[in-house]
């Protein structure tokens, strides 16, 4: 995102004034950046995160301008946890307003032939089975409610997927049926459920997956970034506010007719689909 003292000073795009919200996975990346972009538009905001202390230190380092962040330990792979957290938001809040589940695992880079079912099971388990439960979690505190709004974080992976991560490709697309299944069913209750599909962000979790794929199609990582940003329309890899400006657009009053929709946010960048070239030797 933009640095403190700009974005500090930036008016906030949307006004969260008065809303609860719960971001997974917001101790880093995007989902750092969506949490702080929901706090400047008004938003208390807890961060639900596995690692503990990291989390802590985000919410501290916002607390400190004056941003509403707190932290809590939330496994989402663990229905307990994800139970035992929701139980707490809404205990002190009173209510849910926001749920944005940013929290997941990239795949080992491997083809489907070599994929473990070790690898299989821990990707889909956290990106697939973890959203499921926290939307469940909200579904419920939501519908009595009757007011709410749940954004999950999917991928242009999910809508084209990309050869040696199948099982992240199959997990995104999971999010995605289920986030129009969910929308569907709780309409009736005046919960909006979306999510946003990003494409390519220069972020831990991406470089940590270029640096994989490079060495599987035998290409230096320098080589890779420049041929992922050549193939996005707009001509640039995106930037976690990117994501967080859209996922903030769905939460807000501004997207009160929006529900059951699938936004890709990627510079027009439908997916990478390239087949895998055969194997040598």
């Amino acid at each position: 995102m933009a640095n403190s003292t700009d974005a500090a000073s930036a008016p906030a795009l949307y006004d969260l004034r008065h809303q609860t919200a719960l971001v997974t996975g917001g101790a880093q990346g995007l989902g750092l950046a969506i949490t702080e972009n929901l706090a400047r538009c008004g938003a208390a905001v807890t961060i639900g995160d596995l690692q503990q202390e990291k989390a802590q230190a985000a919410a501290d380092a916002l607390c400190r301008q004056n941003l509403a962040v707190t932290a809590m330990k939330l496994d989402i792979a663990d229905s307990r946890s994800v139970e035992g957290v929701f139980k707490a938001v809404t205990s002190q809040a009173g209510r849910l307003d926001i749920l944005v589940t940013s929290a997941g695992l990239g795949q080992t880079v491997t083809p489907i032939v070599e994929l473990s079912d070790a690898e299989w099971n821990r990707v889909l388990n956290v990106t697939l089975t973890g959203t499921f439960y926290c939307c469940r979690a909200a579904g419920r505190i939501m519908s009595r409610q009757e007011a709410g709004s749940i954004v999950n974080l999917a991928s242009v992976n999910g809508q084209n997927p990309a050869v040696l991560v199948a099982a992240y490709n199959v997990a995104k697309a999971g999010v995605i049926s289920l986030t129009r299944c969910l929308a569907l069913e709780l309409a009736a209750y005046k919960v909006r459920v979306n999510a946003v599909c990003p494409g390519p962000v220069y972020t831990d979790f991406n470089r940590t997956v270029m640096a994989q794929r490079s060495q599987r199609l035998a290409i230096t990582e320098p080589e890779l970034i420049e041929r992922v940003r050549g193939a996005i329309p707009l001509g640039r890899w995106g930037e976690p506010a990117d994501i967080a400006n859209a996922v903030a657009f769905l939460c807000s009053p501004q997207a009160g007719w929006i529900t059951g929709e699938v936004l890709r946010v990627s510079g027009g960048l439908e997916g990478v689909s390239a087949p895998l070239p055969k194997a040598k030797g």
